[in-house]
């Protein structure tokens, strides 16, 4: 699991394109969702070989000033509550405000470590200017230019010493992570398998403090079940909901082997609950989507129908998931939801034999091979799959820049139709033999 990395500050001072510059960094950016809530941006970047997932709490209430501040105040309490380190960000242009002030006031408390930096420095007259941020007492302070780059290496050389190192869970049995929007039913969800209330149930968003563990043992199957919410209800912090749920359900899905996404069958599959979609996707989960509190909804002849497309139709092209309509409260194919579960993690975990894999998949290609680029042919010779704990293969051709994500995507219909890899996302690459 990746140490998370909060980006604070005030508005404008160039945290989103220092963000945008830090997961652009990688070969391949691994994702850069815009609105994963409201509009905070969640990312992956490496710096060394060290990964880390970086949060940019922008996504300030438009208002007046005061407004401004509590918002402000409220996300840098969450990063700091939240984060392994913290990147707090100023402006050489603007000098010292009563904000930068009140950040710092805040962030001379915490224990974790705080890297003060001075954006837009981009000439020796500004390195002079950055001088004054001294007396915001947080220390030393790095200097860069979130635009063109310089001074970011020896900030990241200094971030990631003191990241802790990922824990990867010595336990073997398999992880099965409950995620979805504050409210679906989560709890309500593990309650119903379990037997047990362990978890308090209310109808107030957001009761679940931190991931919970709950090994799990029944009818033959063995796993770890966590529930994510994650709301500490303090008098102190007026709680930004959505954002901590979303902190939560980042740190649940880096750690799952198979996310369980949960519904409101109410409120239907939303924005929010596809970020959430996405996020796990993005990370090469197994997903089975759970749509909740189906007997709150009026039947007729085709609900499910017409549920299941309209999700089919957000998801596309990853539509190869299993949706199963519950309820928590009548427990209503609760068991079900679990049997798919143990499917799809199964699926994730299949290895194909090479031999098997191009005994049925190159005669598909040579009846239907990548369209020619600039008169050029493309021949893929072999493929295998790469020996990682999820599926990805690798398709061995002599010019593998002309194969474009059309004919990639025609290959993973092809091999979900062959293979049952049904709830897992599936990479393709495609290499020069």
């Amino acid at each position: 699991m990746s140490a998370i990395v909060a980006i604070v500050g005030r508005p404008n001072v160039g945290k989103s394109t220092f963000f945008n510059r830090l997961i652009q960094r990688r070969e391949a950016i691994v994702d850069a969702v815009s609105g994963v809530t409201r509009d905070r941006h969640y990312g992956k970047s490496d710096w060394n070989g060290k990964e880390f997932s970086l949060i940019d709490t922008g996504g300030y209430v438009l208002g007046s000033d005061d407004i401004f501040e509590q918002e402000i105040d409220k996300q840098v309490e969450l990063a700091i509550e939240e984060a392994d380190a913290i990147i707090f960000m100023v402006d050489v242009e603007a000098g010292i405000t009563g904000m930068d002030e009140d950040v710092a006031r805040l962030l001379r408390k915490v224990s974790k470590p705080v890297f003060l930096v001075v954006n837009k420095v981009d000439n020796a007259k500004r390195e002079e200017q950055a001088v004054e941020f001294y007396s915001l007492g947080l220390g030393d302070y790095y200097s860069l230019s979130s635009i063109n780059g310089s001074g970011t290496g020896e900030l990241l050389d200094a971030l990631v010493e003191v990241l802790p190192e990922s824990t990867e869970e010595a336990d073997e049995l398999p992880r099965f992570a409950v995620v979805g929007r504050p409210n679906a039913g989560k709890s309500s969800f593990i309650n119903a398998l379990i037997g047990e209330d362990r978890y308090i149930v209310t109808d107030i968003a957001g009761t679940t403090r931190d991931s919970i563990d709950t090994r799990y043992n029944r009818f033959g199957f063995e796993f770890n079940l966590v529930d994510t919410a994650g709301i500490r209800r303090k008098a102190k912090v007026k709680e930004d909901l959505e954002f901590y749920s979303v902190m939560r359900s980042i740190r649940a899905i880096e750690h799952a082997d198979v996310c369980l996404l949960v519904v409101d069958a109410t409120r239907g599959f939303d924005g929010q609950v596809e970020n959430i979609f996405w996020l796990a996707a993005r990370n090469n989960k197994g997903i089975v989507i759970l749509v909740n509190k189906w007997d709150l909804i009026e039947k007729e002849t085709q609900s499910v129908k017409k549920f299941t497309q309209n999700i089919k139709k957000s998801i596309e092209p990853f539509t190869d998931v299993p949706i199963i309509f519950i309820s928590a409260l009548t427990k209503q194919r609760i068991f079900k939801a679990i049997e798919t579960a143990v499917t799809v993690y199964e699926n994730r975990s299949k290895k194909i034999p090479t031999r098997k894999l191009n005994d049925i998949m190159l005669p598909i290609i040579e009846h239907t091979p990548p369209p020619s680029y600039k008169g050029k042919y493309v021949r893929i010779k072999f493929c295998t799959q790469l020996p990682t704990p999820y599926p990805q293969f690798a398709f061995f051709c002599n010019l593998p820049q002309y194969v474009k994500d059309p004919y990639k995507r025609f290959l993973e219909n092809k091999l979900r139709e062959n293979f049952d890899f049904t709830g897992v996302p599936i990479t393709i690459f495609m290499r020069k033999k």
